[in-house]
């Protein structure tokens, strides 16, 4: 363990479900997530500011989306396989309904939507986007498999009055 550290991630801490809930297994509502999301963000921007709360989220997003490529997708070497194999996984895990609207590969620049996502869709219109946890997750899972560093931004969100999220990722300069 690192001096000064107490939670460094590893994928172990997500527990062994099938022992620890036998009954509930790994389901929860989207409101309980949310309910730790939000508070934890209004908890971060109290203390933080804003600007730094959204780094925060981000860079927590960005090591998720890294674990989850690991952990999740496994070894992927074509591109289709991985936006199948994703398009999959956020189904079937309830991340949100993925599409990829626009691929270059050999730019590296990407657009893509995430419809019924778990952060924001529902939400009432509150006139800014919310998904910089999303952002950084993309950019993980880009940044794993392609093996550079990305920024993903969000231009439309559920919050802001669009029915899907839809972020621009592209290769960072």
């Amino acid at each position: 363990m690192e001096p000064g550290r107490k939670y460094r991630f590893t994928w172990d801490l997500l527990g062994d479900l099938k022992t620890g809930r036998p009954n509930l297994g790994n389901q929860t509502s989207v409101e309980v997530y949310r309910l730790m999301q939000f508070t934890f963000r209004d908890v971060a921007e109290k203390q933080l500011g804003v600007e730094k709360a959204d780094l925060l989220f981000r860079e927590a997003g960005k090591l998720a989306g890294t674990q989850f490529y690991d952990h999740v997708l496994g070894s992927v070497t074509q591109f289709n396989e991985l936006v199948g194999r994703l398009q999959k996984a956020f189904k079937e895990m309830g991340i949100g309904i993925l599409r990829i609207e626009e691929a270059d590969s050999k730019n590296r620049s990407f657009h893509l939507t995430i419809s019924e996502d778990l952060d924001c869709s529902g939400l009432p219109e509150l006139g800014y986007q919310i998904c910089v946890y999303d952002e950084g997750f993309i950019a993980g899972l880009l940044e794993r498999f392609f093996g550079e560093t990305f920024k993903v931004k969000e231009e439309e969100c559920w919050s802001t009055g669009d029915r899907m999220c839809r972020f621009v990722a592209q290769i960072s300069d």
